[in-house]
């Protein structure tokens, strides 16, 4: 099957919007290969296809050339593609096919998802027949409007009836309603349970929709919506991540969330004191955090994917949030950082009856308010994967490193973006080159890439010279006058003599390998300055003094 449609593509007399040939014999362009990927998965999906495909290994002329790239350097594009794509995506499948004897790959590209354009490292592409271009702002505002033509959550259902809404239900969100809007709780009480329906934007003249069938329908109600389900599982897992509890919950969510909040045990947390840096005890789990959370999960799962909710709780200290589909926005960060809401969501009407009952707060805003929960209390902040088109958010109810924390509170105010750049360093995430040199400009971080570690700035501040000092390594002059010193004590020195001498000053971020490239290079300068000779063998040298050899 893949044999055939490779001999298709090539039967093709040029390239089109979905499809790129690369010859690329050993080696790919890893940010060309990211802004193919960006172009090819949006040209994909405007054209309502189910991939687009990037083939190695055949020319521009059709003709075949071959590639050598192996499964390991597959692997590691992959990798970059996930790391720097928003919404994170990487390909479906990475097919090897023989062809006049030689290897072709053929990259499968996922369309982007609907109302979300693919970008590569912040930037949007497109194609213009074979060119690789900017992704055009028709194309742009054409992808991101998929999300309101289709709006599963408005979507009325024709047979059900105000009777397959729970009427306890109904009570509890008039009372949430009038919560919202205080000055009209007298008006409020007045209306039948018909018109206050409309007015929360619930209904739709009446007319039940997906939305009520969620928030307010009879548990036996459910059957509205199939294949869509209402259900969120909550599992609590032990600290070797072995299943030891379940539940599930079903509509109307507006009751779920609660019964979901009372299933996570939400321990006391006690920090280990420092002088009066932090406070004695406090709750593993913001109550706010977990409500906030999943009433994200509920506003912004794509209920067409027919997939549940789940909230799992491990003993070990964390809680994982996990809703199906993409996340629209272009990053998480900017919508921590930006001051404005995203303007497209996939269950508008969903997220707006949720914002009329006072679950949700103005839609975007509550994600940078879990932030600064976490930041506040010097717990780690939270972590989202957005792969494979879900969002899965991680919370942790501890404190992970407890020097990093004290660094945080202790040091200079620092903005919630470099808060999150910091978070990653201490969970030893990778930063992109431009999140690097944002933290080394502002002599945050230094190191190199990828040991980065908390600059003399901070840890100054912090009176942490000495662990700094570990970090960052002594001058370079310094390790070769301690070969040297110690030659001249010793008379000559062995390899190993030298490892010894120097293996613990060096660096606390370099492992073993770069520790062994150090020497290496140190040892390299002193007898490329012909200041010290190997009197031993290649395989097993002895150093000695240049000098005291000629005499």
């Amino acid at each position: 099957m893949i044999e055939e449609l490779l001999d298709k593509l090539l039967l093709q007399p040029l390239e089109n919007e979905v499809v790129e040939f690369k010859e690329a014999k050993n080696r790919l362009d890893k940010d060309k290969l990211g802004q193919y990927f960006s172009a090819l998965a949006n040209e994909a999906n405007l054209a309502g296809l189910e991939q687009s495909w990037l083939v190695i290994g055949v020319k521009d002329d059709k003709s075949i050339s071959g590639t050598t790239l192996s499964d390991k350097e597959i692997n590691e594009y992959k990798l970059e593609i996930g790391n720097h794509t928003s919404p994170r995506s990487s390909f479906s499948n990475v097919y090897r096919l023989k062809k006049e004897e030689k290897d072709v790959l053929m990259f499968e590209i996922p369309p982007a998802s609907q109302g979300q354009p693919v970008s590569w490292k912040g930037h949007r592409y497109g194609r213009e027949g074979e060119s690789l271009v900017a992704l055009s702002d028709t194309k742009y505002e054409r992808i991101k409007s998929q999300v309101h033509i289709n709006d599963w959550s408005e979507q009325i259902i024709e047979d059900a009836t105000i009777e397959d809404l729970s009427k306890e239900a109904i009570d509890f969100a008039r009372t949430q309603y009038a919560e919202k809007n205080p000055k009209h709780t007298d008006e409020i009480e007045s209306w039948s349970d018909d018109v206050f329906l409309n007015k929360a934007k619930i209904t739709i003249k009446g007319k039940i929709t997906n939305t009520a069938i969620l928030l307010l329908g009879n548990p036996e109600s459910e059957h509205f919506i199939t294949p869509a389900t209402t259900k969120i599982t909550w599992i609590l897992k032990d600290k070797e991540n072995v299943e030891k509890d379940h539940d599930h919950f079903f509509n109307p969510l507006i009751f779920a969330v609660k019964q979901v909040s009372a299933k996570i045990r939400n321990l006391k947390y006690r920090y280990i004191k420092s002088d009066t840096l932090f406070p004695d005890e406090v709750d593993q789990y913001d109550p706010y955090l977990i409500r906030e959370a999943l009433h994200n999960c509920i506003a912004h799962q794509d209920y067409t994917l027919g997939e549940r909710i789940t909230v799992v709780e491990n003993e070990d200290g964390y809680l994982i949030f996990s809703n199906a589909g993409g996340f629209i926005p272009e990053s998480v960060e900017e919508v921590v950082i930006s001051d404005a809401p995203e303007s497209k969501y996939r269950n508008p009407f969903l997220s707006n009856a949720m914002v009329n009952l006072n679950m949700i707060e103005t839609i975007g805003s509550g994600i940078k308010r879990m932030y600064n929960i976490q930041r506040t209390k010097f717990f780690p902040l939270p972590e989202y994967d957005l792969s494979r088109n879900k969002v899965k958010v991680t919370f942790f109810g501890k404190i992970i490193n407890l020097d990093y924390a004290r660094k945080l509170a202790k040091a200079p105010k620092l903005s919630l973006n470099e808060i999150i750049l910091l978070d990653k360093v201490a969970k030893q995430k990778p930063l992109s080159d431009e999140e690097a040199k944002d933290l080394k400009n502002k002599q945050l971080i230094e190191g190199r890439k990828p040991n980065y570690f908390i600059s003399a700035k901070i840890s100054q501040a912090i009176e942490q010279k000495a662990n700094y000092t570990k970090n960052k390594g002594l001058n370079k002059q310094y390790y070769l006058d301690l070969i040297l010193e110690s030659i001249k004590q010793h008379k000559q020195l062995t390899r190993k003599d030298i490892d010894e001498l120097l293996w613990e000053k060096l660096p606390d971020v370099y492992n073993n390998t770069q520790k062994k490239n150090k020497i290496n290079n140190l040892i390299a300068e002193l007898r490329k300055k012909r200041i010290i000779i190997n009197k031993g063998s290649l395989s097993h040298p002895v150093w000695a003094l240049i000098n005291s050899v000629a005499k």
